[in-house]
C-alpha cells in the first residue's frame, strides 16, 4: 500500500512538472546519459544514421524536427501534446506503436522521452566531443580551508567538496607519505634507511625532494612502464594453441621503461609508435617503438586466412583508438557505432591508415616482417644484402615445391598448408617431380645453404642486433574496402584514410606512397594528428591516466573510453585543466606527477568520516585518499625486498619464474616456451617476468594480472581466495618466507623477542607493537613446543604471518 502511494506521488510530481509547475529541486534531462541510449537501443534500427523510415531520422536533431512523410512532426520542442514520437511509443494499438517489434518502452523511458520534449528536445553535443576549455582554478578566499589550496588541483577539488558540503580529510602522516610516494613512482617499498632519512628531514621542501629524488630513480620507468604495457597488450608470444614466441619483444618493453625514465614528451613517445619508421628523424627507439604493432595476438594456422587477418587489423584499431584516444573506434566494425557518433566508415578509414602494416608473418616466416636489424649501418647493410638473397631463394624453392604439391592428393595438398608441410616434402615430393625438376630442386637448395652459410659467417663476425618492429610494410597497399556487415569476403565502397567524423577536422590528403618507397606514409599523418595539440582527446586521456595510477581510478573512470557509454568525469573542469596543463609544459610527465603529488588533495589521509561516507560512499568528490591493494607486480617485489632477495638489475632479456608441473600440464604440449631461469636471475623484478599468454604467473593473476589479448584501461581489485592461497601455501611465499627468516636471525641473533620484533620491522617499515611481539612469540612457543618444529622453522612461518598483514598488502 505504501508503495502505491509512492508511485502515485511520483506520477503527482511528473503531471506537475509536465503541466508547468515548476520545483525548484527538478533536474533537466541530460541528453547524452539518459535519452540517446534510449534513442540508439529502440529507435535507430529504423530511424537512425542508416536509415530514415516514414521520414523520420532521430540521429541529430535537424533531423529529428523535420516534418514526416505523413505531415506531422515526431518532436516538437517544449510540446508533448503535438509530438507524435510521444504518441506512438504510448499508443495502445499494436499496430501504431512503436517499436514495431520487441517490448514497449519501459514507463520510465517514456518519462524521459517525454520529460526531455517539454525541456526542448535539445541535443547537448557529449563533453568529450568539445575541445577542452582552460578553466580558472575557483577562487575561493572566503572558504574556511582556504589554507588547505596548495596548486590549483586543490583549487578545484575543494570548490566542489564544499558544493557538496564536504570537507578534506586531514593530511596523512609522513610515514603513510613516504610508502604512497615510493610505491607510486617506484613500485617499491623504501627501504627502512630511505624511510627514516625522510622523516628526519624537518625542511619545509622536504616532501619536493622526496618526490624529486624518485622521479629521477631508475625504477620510476619499471613503474610507470609497466602501465603503459598494459594498454598496448604487451606479452612475448602469439597465442592460441602453439602460442609461439616474439622474438625480442623484451626490447620494446625496455624502449617503454626507457622512454619513461627519460621524460620522453608523450607526443613523441606517441609518435615513435605509430610511425617510428616514418618520422622526419629515425632513431633507434623510434624503430622499437614500432613493435607496438606486433604485440597482438597471431594465430599461426587459421581455418581462414581472410577472417584472420581482419581481426589482426581489428585488434590494432581497437587498441590504438582505446589507448590512444580513449574511443572504442572498433564498435563500428559491423555497423555504425550504436551511441557515438562513428559510421562504419570512420573504422574503415582508420584501418586504412595501417594498410601498409604487413600481417605478423607470411608462409611461416618469423622473421622478414617482424625483425629489425638495427646493427651499424655497414654491417646491416652487407647483412640485408644477404638475407635479401635468402629471401629470393627461398621464394625459388617455395615456387618448385608447389609445381609438386598441385600434383599431389587433396589431403597432402591441405597438409602442405599446416606445419606438417617440410615432413611432407621430404617423404614424397621427389615423387611428383620429374627428373630434370628434381634436379633443379637440388641445386636450388645447394644455394639456399650456401648463402645460409654466407650469412651465418657474417654473423659471427658481428651479431646482428635484432628488434621486434615492422620491419616491412606494403607501399604502395591494397585499396581498404568498407566490408559490409564486417564481412571481410564481401568487400564493399573502397576508403580512403580519414579521422573520426565526430573531431570535425579537416579530413587528411595523403599522396601516393612513390614507386620504391619502404611504407606508405600515411602513418605519420596519423600519429601527427593524434599527437597534436589540438586533439582534443589525446591530452585529456593521458593526463587521465597519470591521475589514474596515482588516486586509484580516473576523473573518468573508464579510462578507454571517454565516448557517451563511458563515464563522466567527476571533476570535468580539472580534467580539461590538467589536459591543458600537460600541452603547456611539452608533454612532459614528471611535472605532472610533481604537480599532483605536491596538491594536498593527494597529501590526504584516508581517514573516514561517517557523514562524508553517508552522502559520498564512492567518494567522487575526492573527500579522502583512497586506501588500495598493493598491485601484483608490487606485491612480489616488495616480497623479494624484504627477504633480502631482490635483484634490481635492470633490462635485458627476460626471466622465467619457476613453475609447477601442475601449471606446465594446462598447456596443450606442457612446458613447452618455458625456460628456465637462474634463481639471480628469477629475483629480479616483476615487470621482467617472461609473459607467455597461454602460461601467465599463478601469483601474478591471482592479484588481478591483466588479461593480455586486449588493451587493459584498469585492472580489477579483487580479494578472492586464490590469493590468501597463494601468499600463504604458495611455493613462491613460503621460499621467501625462509629467506626473511635467515634475514631476521642474521640481523636480530638467537633472541625470539627480538627475532618477532625484527620481522615486522623489515616488513611494515615501523617498531613492533607490543600486541604484535606477544602474538609472534605465542605462535613460535605453539610450533616449537606443541608441533615439535624447530625454532628456525617456527620462525619462518611468523615471517611468512608477517608477509601476509594487510598492513604489507595494502597502502594507505
Amino acid at each position: 500500500m505504501l508503495f502505491r502511494s509512492f508511485l502515485s506521488l511520483l506520477t503527482l510530481v511528473g503531471g506537475l512538472l509536465l503541466s508547468g509547475v515548476e520545483l525548484s529541486q527538478a533536474v533537466p534531462v541530460n541528453f547524452s546519459r539518459e535519452v540517446k541510449p534510449i534513442l540508439a537501443r529502440r529507435c535507430f534500427a529504423c530511424h537512425g544514421p542508416d536509415s530514415g523510415e516514414g521520414g523520420l531520422r532521430l540521429d541529430s536533431r535537424e533531423h529529428a524536427l523535420a516534418e514526416l512523410d505523413s505531415g506531422s512532426f515526431a518532436i516538437v520542442p517544449e510540446d508533448v501534446d503535438s509530438s507524435e514520437l510521444l504518441a506512438r511509443v504510448t499508443s495502445e494499438d499494436e499496430f501504431t506503436r512503436m517499436p514495431p517489434e520487441g517490448k514497449p518502452l519501459t514507463p520510465h523511458e517514456v518519462d524521459v522521452l517525454r520529460r526531455w520534449i517539454a525541456e526542448g528536445a535539445a541535443y547537448q553535443k557529449h563533453w568529450a566531443f568539445v575541445a577542452p576549455e582552460k578553466h580558472e582554478p575557483p577562487a575561493l578566499e572566503a572558504s574556511p580551508h582556504k589554507s588547505w589550496v596548495q596548486t590549483p588541483i586543490d583549487a578545484f577539488i575543494l570548490a566542489q567538496l564544499e558544493a557538496n558540503n564536504l570537507q578534506p580529510a586531514p593530511k596523512a602522516d609522513k610515514r603513510t607519505l613516504c610508502r604512497r610516494a615510493y610505491y607510486d613512482l617506484t613500485g617499491l617499498p623504501p627501504s627502512e634507511q630511505q624511510l627514516e632519512e625522510f622523516l628526519a628531514d624537518e625542511s619545509p621542501d622536504a616532501w619536493e625532494k622526496l618526490i624529486d629524488k624518485l622521479l629521477a630513480s631508475p625504477h620510476y620507468g619499471e613503474r610507470w612502464g609497466r602501465h603503459w604495457l598494459d594498454l598496448v597488450r604487451f606479452a612475448e608470444t602469439n597465442s592460441f594453441e602453439r602460442d609461439g614466441e616474439k622474438q625480442y619483444a623484451w626490447k620494446y618493453r625496455d624502449y617503454v621503461i626507457r622512454s619513461f625514465n627519460d621524460d620522453k614528451p608523450y607526443n613523441q613517445f606517441v609518435k615513435e609508435q605509430l610511425a617510428g619508421d616514418e618520422l622526419d628523424e629515425v632513431t633507434r627507439d623510434s624503430i622499437i617503438g614500432t613493435g607496438y604493432y606486433r604485440l597482438g595476438i597471431w594465430d599461426d594456422e587459421p581455418a581462414d586466412s581472410v577472417q584472420a587477418r581482419s581481426d589482426e587489423m581489428d585488434d590494432l584499431i581497437a587498441t590504438t583508438s582505446q589507448a590512444f584516444l580513449g574511443l572504442t573506434v572498433g564498435c563500428a566494425r559491423c555497423h555504425d557505432h550504436k551511441i557515438d557518433p562513428i559510421p562504419q566508415k570512420d573504422y574503415y578509414g582508420m584501418a586504412a591508415f595501417f594498410a601498409d602494416v604487413t600481417p605478423f608473418a607470411e608462409r611461416g616466416d618469423l622473421q622478414t616482417n617482424n625483425q629489425w636489424d638495427l646493427t651499424v649501418p655497414a654491417n646491416a647493410a652487407e647483412r640485408g644484402e644477404r638475407r635479401q638473397r635468402i629471401r629470393t631463394i627461398s621464394r625459388e624453392k617455395y615456387s618448385m615445391e608447389q609445381v609438386g604439391v598441385k600434383r599431389m592428393s587433396g589431403p597432402d595438398q591441405r597438409r602442405s598448408e599446416t606445419q606438417r608441410r617440410e615432413g611432407l616434402l621430404k617423404a614424397k615430393l621427389k615423387d611428383y617431380l620429374n627428373d630434370s625438376e628434381w634436379e633443379q630442386y637440388q641445386q636450388t637448395l645447394a644455394r639456399l645453404n650456401d648463402a645460409q652459410e654466407d650469412l651465418k659467417k657474417l654473423n659471427q663476425k658481428s651479431a646482428p642486433d635484432w628488434a621486434l618492429a615492422l620491419a616491412r610494410c606494403n607501399a604502395p597497399p591494397e585499396p581498404t574496402h568498407l566490408n559490409v556487415r564486417g564481412n571481410p569476403h564481401v568487400p564493399g565502397e573502397v576508403v580512403e584514410p580519414r579521422f573520426p567524423q565526430l573531431f570535425g577536422v579537416e579530413q587528411p590528403t595523403i599522396p601516393a606512397a612513390p614507386a620504391g618507397a619502404r611504407s606508405a606514409g600515411r602513418r605519420k599523418v596519423l600519429a601527427d594528428w593524434i599527437a597534436s595539440n589540438d586533439n582534443m582527446l589525446t591530452s585529456r586521456v593521458i593526463a587521465n591516466r597519470v591521475w589514474q595510477h596515482h588516486f586509484g581510478r580516473g576523473l573518468v573512470r573508464s579510462a578507454n573510453n571517454f565516448g557517451e557509454l563511458g563515464d563522466v568525469p567527476t571533476h570535468p573542469e580539472l580534467l580539461d585543466w590538467l589536459a591543458i596543463w600537460l600541452t603547456e609544459h611539452e608533454w612532459k610527465l614528471k611535472p605532472l606527477h610533481r604537480l599532483i603529488m605536491t596538491s594536498s588533495a593527494y597529501q590526504m589521509s584516508s581517514q573516514a568520516d561517517a557523514a562524508a561516507l553517508a552522502a559520498d560512499p564512492l567518494n567522487d568528490n575526492l573527500w579522502r585518499f583512497d586506501l588500495r591493494r598493493l598491485g601484483a607486480e608490487e606485491l612480489r617485489d616488495a616480497t623479494l625486498a624484504a627477504s633480502g632477495k631482490l635483484n634490481l638489475e635492470m633490462y635485458g632479456p627476460s626471466f622465467y619464474p619457476e613453475m609447477s608441473p601442475e601449471v606446465l600440464a594446462t598447456q596443450s604440449m606442457p612446458g613447452q616456451g618455458w625456460g628456465k631461469s637462474s634463481s639471480k636471475e628469477q629475483s629480479r623484478r616483476s615487470v621482467y617476468i617472461y609473459v607467455k599468454r597461454s602460461l601467465l604467473t599463478p601469483l601474478l593473476t591471482a592479484f588481478d594480472f591483466p588479461d593480455v589479448d586486449a588493451s587493459c584501461e584498469a585492472r580489477f581489485n579483487t580479494t578472492q581466495p586464490g590469493q590468501a592461497l597463494s601468499m600463504l601455501n604458495g611455493q613462491f611465499a613460503n621460499e621467501q618466507a625462509g629467506y626473511l627468516a635467515n634475514r631476521v636471525r642474521t640481523e636480530a641473533g638467537d633472541d625470539p623477542k627480538d627475532q618477532v620484533a625484527r620481522a615486522i620491522e623489515i616488513t611494515l617499515g615501523r617498531e613492533a607493537t607490543k600486541e604484535e611481539i606477544a602474538d609472534g612469540l605465542e605462535l613460535l612457543n605453539q610450533l616449537t613446543k606443541e608441533h615439535n618444529r624447530d625454532p628456525q622453522e617456527a620462525l619462518r612461518y611468523w615471517c611468512l604471518v608477517a608477509l601476509n598483514q594487510n598492513e604489507f598488502l595494502y597502502l594507505d
